[in-house]
């Protein structure tokens, strides 16, 4: 999360739009073309590329990709069920930026199932995300737990009527 911030500040700066930090993570989960719409809607910037914004942000999220570090804690969760329990993350990034940070902190192979901002029309807080997940995991939802970094995430969880952990109290 600290990278794609970093990313935000970036892009923003030269259209005077300020994200502090505290909104960046209470925007957690939702699609970038989503925060974009909403940023500039919110500042009265009308009729701004989307896709160009998109683009530019996850090109410095990407120059920035080297400095992604994975969650410890998490991994240790994800390691001790790999091949115990099945697995997949689901993510409101989109599918090529997901699979990117899992390959960088070594752990892409360990989820058979990777869920994305493509795959569902409604984004967290909305559950779908992780219906979709448990969906093709053949799981019931009620029996998955999600280990999620953002209060929108936790929110989605809980309305997909899953566990919820919050990493961040980890």
């Amino acid at each position: 999360m600290p990278a794609h911030y970093r990313a935000w500040l970036e892009i923003l700066r030269p259209y005077g739009i300020e994200l502090p930090e505290q909104r960046f993570y209470a925007l957690g989960g939702m699609p970038t073309a989503k925060i974009v719409e909403l940023l500039f809607a919110e500042a009265g910037q009308e009729g701004v590329d989307v896709a160009r914004i998109t683009r530019l942000k996850e090109e410095g999220f990407l120059a920035q990709m080297a400095a992604v570090r994975p969650i410890a804690k998490v991994v240790e969760v994800a390691r001790l069920a790999r091949g115990q329990l099945p697995m997949a993350v689901a993510s409101g990034g989109y599918r090529h930026m997901v699979e990117l940070t899992l390959r960088q902190i070594g752990v892409l192979d360990w989820f058979p199932v990777i869920v994305s901002a493509e795959d569902t029309a409604r984004h967290k807080p909305e559950p779908d995300v992780f219906l979709e997940a448990a969906r093709r995991l053949a799981v019931e939802p009620h029996v998955c737990t999600v280990y999620e970094d953002t209060d929108l995430g936790l929110l989605a969880a809980r309305r997909a009527g899953m566990r919820a952990v919050d990493i961040r109290t980890m």
